[in-house]
C-alpha cells in the first residue's frame, strides 16, 4: 500500500467542518490511482477555531483517512525537526508538502527558509532513503499582495525553492516541484485571503495531482 503524508500549515490542517485539499486529493486518488493507498501521519485533528487549538475531529466524510503532519502556524522551521520520526513511524512513501508562508511571515527570511528545506529533506531521507516528495511553492495570499516587502520575500523564496528541489532531486529519492495553481483567485478561492475555500482546495489538490501524474505517471488528470 502506498502511503502519502500531507505536511503543511493552516492551509493543510484545515478547520473544523472543512473538507481541506487533503480530502480533495484523496477523492481524486480514489478514482485515478490504480492501487491501494492511504494518507498517514502522526496527527489526525482539524483546527478548532472556537477553542483556538487543533482538537477537532469534525471531518465531513468519516471514510477519509485523517493522518497528516500539519499544524496551524507551523512551517519548515517547525516541521524539519519532526519529519524524520514521522516518516519513520508511519513509513511514508510520498510527502506532499505545502509550507513556507508562516516561516516568511513570522520566523525566517527567504534564504533561511530555504536552508530549512534542505534540513527537512535530509531528515526525511535519513529516516526513509527512498521517500519521494512533492513540494508546493507558497501560493498567492493577501499579505503578499498588500505588503510589497513580504511579496518580494515570497517571490525570492519560491525561486530558491525551485533551485533547491532541482539541486536535491535524485533518482533514489525524487523531488517534484508542483506548479502554482494558475487560476488561483484570492477573492473566490479563499475565505479570508489566505485559507482556501472549496474551489481553492481543488486548485491545491490539482497542483499536487498534476505534478505526480506528469512527473511519475501516478494517478491521472485531476477531475475534481
Amino acid at each position: 500500500m502506498l502511503r502519502f503524508m500531507p505536511v503543511g500549515d493552516s492551509q493543510t490542517i484545515g478547520s473544523a467542518g472543512e473538507h481541506t485539499w487533503r480530502y480533495r486529493l484523496w477523492q481524486h486518488l480514489c478514482a485515478a490511482y490504480g492501487g491501494p493507498f492511504t494518507l498517514v501521519g502522526p496527527r489526525e485533528t482539524l483546527y478548532d477555531k472556537a477553542a483556538d487549538a487543533p482538537t477537532s475531529y469534525r471531518y465531513a466524510d468519516p471514510d477519509f483517512p485523517r493522518g497528516h503532519l500539519a499544524g496551524w502556524g507551523e512551517g519548515w522551521l517547525h516541521m524539519a525537526p519532526l519529519i524524520g520520526e514521522a516518516v519513520r513511524a508511519h513509513r511514508a512513501d510520498v510527502l506532499l508538502v505545502a509550507l513556507g508562508l508562516i516561516d516568511l511571515g513570522f520566523y525566517t527570511n527567504a534564504e533561511q527558509t530555504a536552508e530549512n528545506v534542505h534540513r527537512f529533506v535530509a531528515e526525511a531521507r535519513a529516516a526513509r532513503p527512498r521517500v519521494r516528495m512533492v513540494v508546493l511553492p507558497v501560493i498567492p495570499n493577501i499579505r503578499a499582495l498588500e505588503d510589497a516587502d513580504f511579496g518580494a520575500q515570497v517571490t525570492l523564496f519560491n525561486d530558491l525553492l525551485a533551485k533547491t528541489v532541482a539541486d536535491l532531486d535524485e533518482p533514489r529519492s525524487p523531488l517534484l516541484l508542483a506548479s502554482l495553481p494558475p487560476a488561483y483567485d484570492l477573492h473566490t478561492d479563499t475565505y479570508d485571503g489566505t485559507h482556501p475555500g472549496p474551489t481553492g482546495e481543488h486548485h491545491i489538490a490539482a497542483a499536487f495531482a498534476k505534478a505526480m501524474h506528469q512527473g511519475w505517471g501516478m494517478g491521472g488528470p485531476y477531475g475534481g
